[in-house]
């Protein structure tokens, strides 16, 4: 049993607690969140609630962090448990500049700790079977890919929010879900070499906006475009298009909600198409047993340390392609 300290227990925070309260696998020391308003919630849970984070983390027997705190304080955090000899699963985005991403890496890495990063959509049985096809070249050569991730689950969030400003989540949606397509891309097809990105403010007024879409060159020819908008009805979309097939995933889930039906359709001609259908399966969970895996190296983390650094390299591309309107070249220094 993994014995952790939970970091935060705002929106996402309160679904990590509800997930490992009651899981074999993991043993929730107690939960770190400054506001003593939502203690009560906490115990709720049959969690402790406390607000001095050093304190948490320096309690015997605690072997691991997962943060669900603020964008901004992931850096300071991480280092802090690092510190104290605690492996890391970090809430995405890692960080918010590629230096933090790079510093916090490193000091995992020089420190013998694993460090996770909150993707979860690859663990999603859809995605998983799209990558194999890709690592497979089922689909002949990658021409282009489409991604969305969209919904209004955060829209009653008060204007004063962290998430609604642009020192704590910019460019719009990236933070909050654009992020895990860019994760999924970087997998998928390797570093990312221009980016080109707008965010507007349409309904929300948000300090930071409410939609962003993104054209992306990768290194290895191919492109692609996402989007993510902060006020719609739920809608998840992945296609990437081969010269000889190509695959759609629609999801009729999300990762925090269970039930539903994924689609996808795999499309080679008129008289040659198919489609599968996937179970909705707790990916949120997934990512976390398999960073308790690595932690007792009963199998490596599956998100390299390049494709972790790479991914906050390209979104502070894309964060100032979106500020000065240009095309925008990641700073890659690992």
């Amino acid at each position: 049993m993994l014995n952790v300290v939970l970091v935060g227990f705002g929106w996402w925070g309160q679904h990590i607690a509800k997930r490992l309260r009651d899981h074999p696998e993991f043993k929730v020391a107690c939960v770190v969140e400054p506001a003593e308003a939502n203690h009560g919630a906490v115990q709720a849970l049959g969690l402790e609630p406390v607000t001095d984070y050093a304190a948490a983390i320096a309690r015997p027997g605690v072997e691991a962090v997962i943060l669900t705190s603020p964008n901004d304080q992931h850096d300071i955090q991480i280092r802090q448990a690092v510190e104290a000899g605690k492996h890391v699963f970090c809430e995405k985005p890692l960080s918010l500049t590629a230096a933090g991403a790079r510093e916090s890496m490193r000091l995992c890495q020089e420190a013998g700790l694993v460090l996770g990063i909150g993707h979860e959509r690859r663990f999603e049985p859809g995605i998983q079977a799209l990558k194999q096809m890709l690592d497979e070249n089922a689909l002949g050569t990658i021409m282009h890919a489409e991604l969305a991730f969209s919904h209004d689950k955060l829209i009653g969030l008060p204007k004063d929010s962290w998430r609604t400003s642009k020192a704590h989540a910019p460019a719009a949606g990236m933070t909050q879900m654009g992020i895990h397509l860019t994760d999924m891309l970087v997998w998928f097809f390797g570093p990312v070499e221009t980016v080109s990105a707008i965010t507007t403010s349409r309904s929300l007024g948000w300090e930071t906006g409410d939609v962003v879409t993104v054209q992306l060159k990768f290194e290895a020819g191919m492109t692609a475009t996402l989007q993510a908008i902060l006020h719609t009805p739920h809608f998840i979309r992945t296609h990437v298009f081969g010269t000889d097939m190509w695959v759609e995933i629609r999801n009729a889930t999300h990762p925090d909600t269970p039930g539903g039906k994924t689609d996808m359709e795999l499309y080679r001609s008129l008289d040659d198409n198919e489609k599968r259908v996937f179970d909705w399966t707790d990916s949120v969970t997934a990512n976390l047993e398999a960073f308790a895996a690595a932690i007792r190296g009963m199998a490596p983390y599956p998100y390299s340390p390049f494709e972790m650094v790479h991914n906050i390299e390209v979104l502070e591309a894309i964060i100032r392609s979106a500020e000065t309107g240009t095309i925008v070249r990641p700073d890659r220094r690992m």
